[in-house]
C-alpha cells in the first residue's frame, strides 16, 4: 500500500470515530467473547452490555492467567475456552519493569485484525517520516540504537522479549526493514551486552558515517547515554577505526567478527577525520560535525523523557529531533501527525481501529485520588482540558484494561480524540508525588544549580516511605561527572540553602500532607556516579528490554531503593518548619 493510501485510510478512520470505536468492540466481543475471562461476567456480552457487565481490570486481575499460559497451558479448567483469546499464542512481551524490576508479561496473539491495525498504524508513522524526509537512494542507513537480544523462555517454551525485538526475533522469512537500513549488523543488535552494544552502534554508525540518513532510538533517553557514551570512549573508538577492529573490551564474539567486518580494515583517514572533531571536545551540535548528512534524530521524548530533550537538542544542534508515536505492547495508542513539535507541544491522534478506548476522569485532587466509583467515558464523552486515564480493551485479550497513563485531551482531529502525555498514574492513594511533580520540582532546582555554576542533575527518582514515622520522602539525584569531596560539601550547601526552590514544585498533595505532619522532613541524597547505568543493567539482568528501558522516578521496589541508599555519597534532610 502506498503512503498516500495508508495516510487516507488513517484519516477516514478518524472521521466518524464513534462507529469505529463501535465496529472495534463489536469485533473483539465477536472473537474474544467466549474467552474464560470474558465468560465470568456473562456469555452473550455486547457492545450495550459490556461496559455495565465488565468491570475495570489491571493487570493483576489477568497474571493467573498469563501464567498459565506462560506455563503451557491454553484454556480453562475443562479445555472448552481459550483463556483470554481465541487466537493463537506467539510470544509474550516484556513490560519496561520501569518502577518494579521485573516486567511484566503481556502475551502477543496471531491475531489478524489486530495485525491489521497495528501494520497501518506502523506504516502510517513511515510515511509521516517519508514526507518530511523523502528516501535518498546512496544515503539511506539509519543509526539505531536497538537491543532485541533479551530474549528468555518461559516454562513453557514461548519466546519473552521487547516488542520492538520482536520483528528481528520472529522466524519470519521477510527480513525486518531494521536489518536492510540498519548502520549495524544484525549480530550487534542481537547482543547481550547493552553497553558492549551501544559502542558497536557507535562505531559501526561512525564507519557509515557518510551514509547515514538518521539516528533513531525508542526513547530519549536511549540517545543520551549512547552520546555520553561518545565523549568518553571517541579515543578508544578512533583506535578501533585506525586498527580495523573493535576493542578487547567487546567480549561478544559474533558481535566483534560482526563489526570488523563493518569496519572493513584498518580506516586511518577515518579515524584522523573523527578525532580532529573529537578532541576539542565541543559536543554542542556533535551530530552535525560527525554526520554531514543525517537529517533527523527521532524518539519519544514526552512523559519521563522530556527531561532528556534539551540535552538531545544540545547533542543534535542543527539537526530537528523529531518526536515518536504513542505505541504500548498491549496495543498501538495514538500517532504523532506533526513530528517536528517539541514535548510540550506533542499531541497523539488516537487510533480508532486500534482498540477500543475508554477514559476514566483523572484529578489531582488528594481527595478524589484512587476513586475507583467514577464512571468512564467513551470518545464521545471526553471533554477538552481534562485529564484521564486510558481504558483499552485489545483484539489480544485485555479488557477494560487499565493501561496506567494520564493523558490531556487538547483538541480533536476529525472526531478523534488528539491527546497529550502527562504522566504514568499514581498506583495507589497513598502516594503523595506523581512522575510530574517530582519533573517540575527537579526543573525548578537544576535552575538554581546553573545560576551558582554546580554540575547538572543527570537522573532523579523518589521514594516515598511509608514504614518511617512519620512517613517520608526520599529523592536521590546524580549529578553530571566526577564530585570531589569539597565540591560534594558545595552541593550539599546549596542543597540546604535552596530546598525551598525543590519543595515548591512538589505538588498540592505533597504540601497538604506536609503541612498537616503526615510527612516528615524531605530526604535528597546524591548517589554515585553511575549508579542510575546501574538500574539499567539489574533491570535487564531481571528480564526488562534494554530497548524499551525508562529510568524509574517513582521507586516502588525496596531492592532499587537499598541499592540507592547503599550508592548514596552525601545525604541532607530538610524540614521547611525549620
Amino acid at each position: 500500500m502506498a503512503d498516500g493510501e495508508i495516510l487516507k485510510k488513517l484519516e477516514d478512520s478518524t472521521k466518524d470515530a464513534v462507529a469505529v470505536q463501535l465496529q472495534t468492540l463489536h469485533t473483539i466481543l465477536q472473537r474474544n467473547g467466549r474467552s474464560s475471562y470474558l465468560q465470568r461476567y456473562g456469555a452473550s456480552l455486547d457492545t450495550g452490555s459490556f461496559r455495565e457487565a465488565v468491570p475495570l481490570s489491571c493487570y493483576d486481575d489477568y497474571a493467573d492467567y498469563i501464567d498459565r499460559m506462560a506455563d503451557g497451558g491454553g484454556g480453562d479448567d475443562d479445555g472448552d475456552r481459550p483463556l483470554l483469546s481465541v487466537d493463537p499464542l506467539v510470544c509474550f512481551f516484556n513490560s519496561s519493569g520501569t518502577s518494579s524490576m521485573k516486567p511484566k508479561l503481556i502475551p502477543y496473539f496471531d491475531s489478524p485484525p489486530s495485525k491489521a491495525a497495528s501494520h497501518i498504524a506502523h506504516q502510517g508513522s513511515v510515511a509521516i517520516l517519508r514526507r518530511l524526509f523523502p528516501p535518498r537512494q546512496s544515503i539511506n542507513k539509519v543509526l539505531w540504537f536497538l537491543y532485541a537480544g533479551n530474549v528468555t523462555y518461559t516454562k513453557g517454551g514461548f519466546k519473552a522479549m521487547a516488542a520492538s525485538a520482536f520483528p528481528l526475533q520472529s522466524n519470519n522469512k521477510n527480513p525486518s526493514p531494521f536489518l536492510s537500513t540498519s548502520a549495524s549488523p544484525r549480530e550487534v543488535i542481537l547482543g547481550s551486552n547493552v553497553e558492549q552494544q551501544m559502542y558497536c552502534h557507535i562505531l559501526c554508525g561512525l564507519r557509515n558515517l557518510d551514509f547515514l540518513d538518521g539516528i533513531r532510538a525508542p526513547y530519549a533517553v536511549g540517545l543520551i547515554r549512547a552520546f555520553a557514551l561518545l565523549e568518553f570512549k571517541w579515543e578508544q573508538i578512533c583506535e578501533d577505526l585506525k586498527c580495523g577492529f573493535p576493542s578487547m573490551e567487546i567480549t561478544d564474539i559474533a558481535m566483534r567478527d560482526s563489526v570488523t567486518e563493518v569496519l572493513a580494515g584498518p580506516q586511518l583517514d577515518l579515524s584522523k577525520r573523527i578525532r580532529t572533531i573529537c578532541e576539542g571536545k565541543n559536543w554542542g551540535g556533535i551530530v552535525g560535525k560527525l554526520w554531514p548528512n543525517v537529517r533527523y534524530i527521532k524518539c519519544v521524548c514526552t512523559g519521563s523523557m522530556e527531561q532528556y530533550y534539551q540535552k538531545l537538542k544540545y547533542y543534535a544542534g542543527e539537526i530537528p529531533v523529531l518526536g515518536g508515536d504513542y505505541f504500548a505492547s498491549e496495543c498501538c495508542v495514538g500517532i504523532n501527525l506533526d513530528i517536528l513539535q517539541p514535548p510540550q507541544l506533542t499531541r497523539f491522534v488516537l487510533l480508532p481501529t486500534a482498540a477500543y478506548f475508554e477514559f476514566l476522569p483523572f484529578t489531582l485532587d488528594e481527595e478524589e485520588i484512587g476513586d475507583d466509583a467514577q464512571e468512564t467515558v467513551d470518545f464521545s464523552g471526553v471533554e477538552v482540558g481534562k485529564m484521564y486515564e486510558i481504558v483499552v480493551t485489545t483484539y489480544r485479550g485485555f479488557f477494560r484494561y487499565r493501561l496506567g497513563d494520564v493523558v490531556r485531551v487538547v483538541g480533536f482531529h476529525n472526531t478523534s480524540p488528539e491527546v497529550e502525555f502527562v504522566m504514568r498514574a499514581p498506583k495507589t492513594p497513598a502516594e503523595i508525588l506523581t512522575e510530574r511533580d517530582l519533573m517540575t520540582a527537579m526543573g525548578n532546582f537544576q535552575l538554581v544549580l546553573r545560576t551558582v555554576k554546580m554540575p547538572d542533575v543527570t537522573e532523579f527518582a523518589s521514594f516515598f516511605d511509608l514504614d518511617s514515622i512519620p512517613k517520608q520522602l526520599k529523592i536521590f539525584l546524580e549529578v553530571a561527572g566526577v564530585l570531589q569531596d569539597e565540591k560534594l560539601q558545595e552541593l550539599g550547601s546549596v542543597l540546604r540553602r535552596n530546598f525551598s526552590s525543590l519543595e515548591d514544585g512538589l505538588g498540592g498533595v505533597y504540601k497538604l500532607r506536609k503541612g498537616r505532619g503526615e510527612v516528615g522532613p524531605l530526604l535528597v541524597s546524591i548517589v554515585k556516579p553511575g549508579s542510575f547505568n546501574r538500574l539499567l543493567q539489574m533491570a535487564t539482568e531481571n528480564g526488562a528490554p534494554a530497548s524499551q528501558y525508562k529510568p524509574p522516578k517513582i521507586i516502588r521496589n525496596l531492592e532499587i531503593v537499598h541499592f540507592m541508599e547503599g550508592s548514596a555519597l552525601l545525604t541532607v534532610s530538610f524540614d521547611s518548619s525549620d
